[in-house]
């Protein structure tokens, strides 16, 4: 039994995934359904980015969850998504930089207030939509394809159909060192005996090996027919996973003894040695005897084994496996080809191919948004829509760590203190004498004005004392705006924007008459600025130079749920928008 404060008894593992992210989320779904069966254990799951479960669900976490407070808090219990808050950490304050709980205290709340931790809805209504379809998906996800391939390997296949992952993954990630092995004749796998076969890849494994170009060694024996064969992929493929199963025979221990012997050249085996002599080991006997070199030997094979690599120390060399199975396993040629004969039809492989529409389609489904008509006579798009939806993106708060959607689930409403407006309107137009500084009270005493009759400064005494309100405060920054309009009206800056149309009547008219020609004019120059008009106009001018890519109105708009229609008109769309 463990000690108090130690973490109890459990299982663990790590999986390679690689590029195949849909191995990782099959795995979440089966930790999912363990503790869904067992109600007793509770399980985490973490990847090189960290809490990739908080990640999907991001739109919905709470303020205070964030990845440096994250560990240890994030579990399936009871087939569910449990987050422990910080408040329920004991001893601990809602502070942001306390300290993750141990797993020990993570599972003793957990045990006893499960149903407190329960994550919010929105949180687990997204993870389970991303694993949702299994185990079902797990066929979709597999792609057979007919191989050309060494009767060896058909061989190794039907009894280890799992290989052809490693097979895969040596080939996609070769370095010129693993295809030395393959600048000449196969020693394991010649070209000599293929046959037709079936092989079951998943959508990643098939993906990788058709995508990457590669020109066989005429060396290897490996040749390749006229692109225009009909049966040319079928010789491509097997000639590449041939290439894989070859690098992984080359790899083999048992065919390159150079691989111990490298692992026991580290500075780790040195100090094994001495460690041993230090124990006693060798029992007295001298280096170099019969003796000696039996348990230096037996002292190698346990270092390379459970010393070096501690972890893998279970894992068996899949080229070892290859070469075990290859000689426990008879090759009936004349089998093969009688089932080569009437093979099973492949995998229709067009999912490789996505349109620009499909790919579009496919993001607005994760983005779980929904599909604009692709009827230009249902679309109505509304340009207020546009504007509104932007003024509320100003308006959101943001910080160093990003801004904050409309739509995001912890709506805040924009709240004005006026006495806060009032006291820094106060003190940038109208400080009063007590809060004037030592550098205002030295410049008055070096120009001193008091030469000047009783009656001026018995005024600015009074004018000192009295207290300028607040509405005499927004009234002369109101005039200091139409000041600020006066002067920008005749600048090119005040000529760029679009201003209100006013409709003019006939009293309007004849007051502008008797006023003169001037006073039209100057109402004419501070006519207000129409803002809703001025950003649309602005945005689809951005969008048009996005020119049909991903720019940063698209991005903000979409994100909203506002989808904007394609440019058919590349002439101005600016200022066509504002006419």
């Amino acid at each position: 039994l463990p000690r108090p404060g130690e973490t109890p008894a459990h299982l663990g593992g790590t999986t390679l995934f690689g590029d195949n992210v849909e191995d990782e989320w099959f795995i979440v779904y089966l930790l999912r359904e363990i503790t869904r069966e067992f109600p007793g254990l509770a399980a985490r799951i973490d990847d090189n980015d960290g809490e990739f479960l908080l990640i999907e669900a991001a739109d919905f976490l709470p303020k205070w969850l964030n990845p440096e407070n994250s560990e240890n808090r994030v579990f399936f219990y009871k087939g569910e998504l449990h987050i422990i808050p910080l408040s329920e950490t004991p001893e601990q304050d809602c502070d942001l930089s306390a300290p993750c709980p141990t797993i020990p205290q993570a599972l003793a709340l957990l045990s006893t207030r499960s149903e407190e931790f329960l994550a919010a809805e929105p949180i687990r209504a997204a993870v389970n939509k991303r694993i949702s379809g299994y185990p079902e998906k797990i066929q979709a996800s597999l792609h057979r394809a007919h191989c050309f391939l060494p009767a060896g390997i058909v061989a190794v296949l039907r009894q280890r159909p799992s290989l052809v992952a490693a097979a895969v993954q040596a080939f996609y990630l070769r370095d010129p060192g693993d295809l030395r092995a393959c600048r000449r004749p196969f020693r394991t796998f010649p070209a000599e005996q293929r046959v037709m076969a079936l092989v079951t890849f998943t959508r990643c494994l098939y993906a990788q090996l058709v995508q990457q170009k590669f020109v066989p060694d005429r060396r290897s024996g490996y040749t390749l027919p006229s692109p225009s064969h009909p049966q040319y992929r079928a010789y491509e493929l097997g000639m590449k996973l041939a290439h894989g199963f070859e690098i992984l025979c080359s790899k083999s221990s048992k065919v390159a003894p150079d691989a111990k012997r490298n692992v026991l050249s580290g500075p780790l085996w040195e100090r094994f040695p001495r460690s041993l002599k230090e124990k006693d080991y060798f029992k007295g006997e001298m280096e170099g005897s019969a003796k000696y070199l039996e348990l230096l030997h037996m002292a190698e094979d346990h270092f390379q084994q459970s010393v070096a690599v501690p972890e893998s120390s279970v894992e068996v060399n899949p080229g070892d496996e290859i070469l075990t199975l290859l000689q426990t396993t008879s090759i009936d040629l004349k089998e093969f080809e009688r089932e080569a004969a009437c093979l099973p039809p492949e995998d229709d492989d067009s999912w490789l191919d996505i349109t620009p529409d499909a790919l579009d389609q496919m993001l607005k489904e994760a983005r779980n948004e929904s599909l604009p008509s692709t009827n230009e006579e249902e679309q109505k798009y509304d340009l207020e829509t546009v504007a509104e939806s932007m003024k509320a993106f100003v308006s959101k708060v943001s910080s160093h760590e990003g801004a904050e959607m409309p739509w995001s689930s912890d709506e805040s409403h924009v709240t004005f203190d006026v006495d806060s407006f009032t006291k820094a309107l106060d003190r940038i137009l109208g400080a009063d004498s007590e809060e004037l500084d030592s550098d205002d009270l030295d410049e008055e005493e070096e120009f001193d004005f008091s030469g000047g009759d009783d009656e001026d400064s018995d005024a600015g005494s009074q004018r000192q004392d009295q207290k300028v309100s607040p509405e005499e405060l927004v009234g002369s920054l109101k005039s200091y705006m139409k000041e600020m309009d006066r002067e920008l009206a005749h600048t090119n800056v005040g000529k760029s924007f679009t201003t209100q149309k006013r409709g003019a009547s006939c009293v309007e008219a004849a007051t502008s008459g008797r006023a003169g020609p001037d006073s039209g004019a100057e109402e004419a120059e501070l006519a207000p600025v129409d803002v809703d008009m001025n950003l649309v106009a602005n945005l689809l001018e951005s969008y048009s130079a996005q020119a049909g890519l991903a720019g940063p109105t698209s991005n903000i708009l979409q994100s909203m749920g506002v989808f904007l229609p394609e440019n058919t008109d590349h002439t101005g769309s600016g200022s066509q928008a504002t006419q």
